[in-house]
């Protein structure tokens, strides 16, 4: 029987506290992409947050009222977002637990953040139909990173 047990350890397929449960070979490749995905994400939030009167400038007057209308809990609505996915895809990696709660946080961030911008403001008038695409990109990816994170924390493959 202790063989057996030591065979399935080996092989991932009891866990216990002792074992350490090894994940896919995708799963790192996952968290690496997903890394690389939510750094544009903190590209784009510093560019929102740095622009100069030069660059706003450029834009239309609709844009620009959206930036400047732009109420300081969106944008830190899209700071948890940004950071809060980021910090998590480099959690999986190290495959720590406390990524599904940051890609839990990093969710809620998006979600107030899109609700400003379609809801409460005239992005969508700004944008049209087009500018959904992005948004639905980043909702979709966000809810398949805590998906994955989740089956990661029930399978074992997250150290706590």
């Amino acid at each position: 029987m202790d063989d057996e047990n030591s065979s399935n350890n080996q092989k991932g397929l009891v866990h216990d506290d002792l074992a350490e449960v090894k994940p896919p070979k995708w799963f790192i490749g996952f968290a690496v992409i997903a890394l690389l995905w939510n750094l544009i994400g903190v590209l784009a939030f510093v560019t929102q947050v740095t622009i100069t009167p030069e660059a706003l400038g450029q834009l239309p007057e609709a844009e620009q009222s959206l930036y400047i209308n732009m109420p300081f809990w969106a944008n830190a609505a899209f700071a948890v977002a940004v950071f809060g996915s980021m910090t998590a895809s480099f959690m999986l990696i190290c495959k720590m637990y406390w990524a599904v709660y940051l890609f839990s946080a990093s969710l809620l961030g998006i979600i107030v953040q899109f609700f400003h911008a379609f809801v409460m403001s005239e992005a969508y008038e700004v944008f049209g139909p087009s500018g959904l695409i992005i948004p639905a990109m980043v909702i979709v990816l966000a809810i398949v990173c805590l998906l994955v994170s989740l089956k990661a924390q029930m399978a074992g493959w997250l150290n706590s």
